[in-house]
């Protein structure tokens, strides 16, 4: 391999380890939509070059979690209500059918129960955005049932474009409060065989979330 094939490949590695490292600060709750992220801060804190840092900001807008405004900057993507709506669609789409057809003893099943274990204790806590990381690792151990890796790959993105809405509302406890207990019944279910029953009992579930972001959403843009 040459020197410059060597050079562009450890910008690219180092660009991909960066982007992992923002993608987790939003993931975390860290960064919240509309946040404006400054060159110079980002490059010091991940003691990173501007030029890589912008290489960074290419590939996370191409994945639509930072948006680029002319004279302004970089900043993390506002998710629209069009979004929400098609996120939930495609949650449908995915995870019901997974859960549908899952074992009861597919390692997905104990992730599901250790994330429902998680988002309680982080109840306990009020750490409230701790739960949202606990939802959102749940739902993923869901669609890990389907034994795709390329589902699983596709359901990250749309992870994090959901971190989005969720820092959008604000109010994590009013967010996600309602639906720790229902994560339960639904793994209860499937532990207990009912694959079936816990599919149906999500896709209502999705569709009631749906319905209580979407609302959630429509008052907190009528306030802006």
């Amino acid at each position: 391999m040459q020197a410059g094939s060597r050079a562009t490949e450890q910008v690219q590695t180092l660009a991909e380890t960066v982007a992992a490292r923002i993608r987790e600060q939003v993931i975390s709750g860290r960064l919240t939509p509309g946040s404006h992220l400054s060159e110079q801060t980002l490059s010091e804190e991940l003691q990173v070059s501007r030029n890589t840092l912008r290489e960074v900001f290419r590939m996370l807008t191409k994945e639509g979690l930072l948006r680029y405004e002319a004279n302004r900057g970089v900043f993390v993507s506002t998710p629209s209500m069009t979004t929400i709506i098609d996120i939930y669609r495609v949650r449908r789409f995915i995870e019901c059918p997974a859960l549908a057809h899952a074992h009861p003893r597919h390692p997905g099943v104990t992730r599901m129960r250790d994330a429902v274990e998680e988002a309680r204790r982080c109840r306990e806590a009020k750490d409230w955005l701790g739960v949202g990381s606990a939802d959102i690792a749940f739902h993923a151990a869901i669609v890990e049932l389907s034994d795709s890796p390329r589902m699983a790959g596709f359901y990250a993105q749309i992870a994090l474009e959901l971190r989005l809405v969720f820092g959008l509302l604000k109010d994590p406890e009013f967010l996600h409060g309602p639906f720790i207990d229902q994560n339960l019944e639904i793994v209860t279910a499937l532990e207990a065989g009912n694959a079936a029953g816990a599919a149906e009992m999500l896709e209502a579930y999705l569709l009631r979330a749906e319905r209580f972001i979407l609302g959630a959403y429509a008052r907190v843009t009528s306030e802006t």
